[in-house]
């Protein structure tokens, strides 16, 4: 086992990659939400509609406990899960599910709020390795060809992070040579930076605990940034230096949870949460943050995070916990509600090839058009016949749901489009 142990001009914001996403091939789905964080599947082409009794079901594959969805590149599947006393990164074949490797690493997360005891976080596929973040807080680098592992390092422990409701489940984000984190630890360690080939310590930084929600970059003033929502903050740092640019509160205390990923369009950048906290759009500039609009009224996310096309956010509004979640279509600018739409459950969402894919936390897919004066559904059917709470990915025409009832369950593949 291998482990590390530290001792120690025009201003501009455009959504930025991580240093993996542009050796990414077209269709590939390498990290949370897709190649660029924002739920957009590239060079997909999707049937029109479904299949009366819905598209072929191609391969499934059993997997253990936990709430990891996949992880796609190069026609490489990394599914990320728990059986007994270890995690198990898995490497499969996109289209038949035939395994390639698997890696077996010890696991001693202990659930208290929820049962489930299993890794949270989406794998993030780089160029030579694939990165997990797993439950009890241990960062590892597996090799991506060999499935060998790298190094690991106990975040949490180091650190002092507690588990939370539900143990880590922020997904790093690697850019250029470093592993971002959102650890949550102790005197200053809210976000670490570690080094991508070694695992060794770069900086830490914020003094705030972890959140649900995945840090994203972007740039500002021609400079790379990263944006996290923390426990009870939105910062916007340097990836380098792990400096603070500015930031604003952005939580609630209690029995609560920021877990939406937030969204960066140009010079906007809009976050979400339930429990009061709501939805807020800022301007972001060279030296400060200006308010544009902010409502508990039309898009409060508990868990899942919208998706923006054109000038519209479309994306989940209330509690899978409490209440009837709706799927709403919201004007970016305003926070305009445009129109609502009562799903059988919450729902985790893609945008492909014009089209958006909804899958219900209750197993159904949905097929339907960007259309901000209705809701357009085109197609439906069953997906899974239990809980989906993990992420979907979706990688040359296929869709992958895995199913995360108690105690775990499969991951089901359906061809949706072209395969190349």
């Amino acid at each position: 086992m291998i482990t590390r142990r530290f001792c120690l001009k025009t201003v501009g914001l455009v959504l930025g990659m991580a240093s993996f996403a542009s050796l990414a091939r077209a269709g590939d789905w390498p990290q949370i939400l897709g190649p660029h964080r924002n739920g957009h599947a590239e060079n997909e082409t999707l049937l029109k509609q479904w299949p009366p009794r819905g598209p072929e079901e191609v391969w499934k594959k059993d997997l253990g406990s936990g709430y990891a969805g996949p992880a796609v590149a190069d026609g490489v599947v990394y599914l990320f899960h728990r059986e007994g006393s270890s995690e198990l990164l898995e490497a499969v074949e996109l289209k038949t599910g035939k395994k390639i490797w698997s890696r077996d690493m010890r696991a001693s997360y202990r659930p208290s709020v929820n049962p489930d005891d299993g890794p949270r976080c989406v794998p993030v596929v780089t160029k030579d390795s694939v990165i997990v973040y797993g439950a009890a807080g241990i960062l590892r680098s597996v090799d991506r060809q060999t499935g060998k592992l790298r190094w690991e390092v106990d975040l949490a422990g180091n650190f002092g992070a507690p588990d939370g409701y539900f143990g880590a489940g922020s997904t790093p984000i690697v850019y250029e040579k470093s592993v971002l984190v959102n650890v949550g630890g102790r005197n200053g360690a809210g976000i670490v930076a570690v080094n991508l080939k070694d695992g060794q310590f770069q900086w830490k930084s914020v003094d705030d605990a972890a959140s649900y929600s995945s840090p994203v970059m972007a740039t500002i003033a021609d400079r790379p940034y990263a944006v996290f929502v923390t426990r009870m903050q939105t910062v916007v740092i340097d990836p380098f230096t792990g400096n603070v640019l500015y930031g604003f509160p952005f939580g609630a205390r209690g029995p609560t949870v920021n877990a939406a990923t937030p969204i960066v369009s140009e010079n906007k950048l809009f976050v979400t949460a339930s429990y009061g906290v709501g939805a807020k759009l800022v301007e972001l500039d060279k030296t400060q943050i200006k308010p544009i609009w902010e409502n508990d009224d039309t898009l409060s996310s508990q868990y899942n995070t919208p998706v923006l096309v054109g000038d519209y956010l479309y994306g989940i509004h209330g509690r899978e916990d409490l209440g009837s979640p709706e799927l709403r279509c919201v004007e970016f600018a305003t926070g305009r509600l445009m129109w609502s739409e009562l799903l059988p459950g919450t729902a985790h969402l893609i945008y492909a090839d014009k089209k958006l894919i909804a899958v219900t936390n209750e197993g159904t897919g949905i097929l339907f058009l960007p259309n901000e004066k209705k809701f357009a559904e085109v197609s439906r059917f069953r997906a899974s016949n239990d809980i989906v709470r993990a992420l979907p990915a979706l990688s040359e025409g296929y869709l992958l749901v895995r199913e995360t009832g108690t105690g775990g369950g499969p991951v089901r593949c359906f061809q949706i489009g072209k395969s190349p």
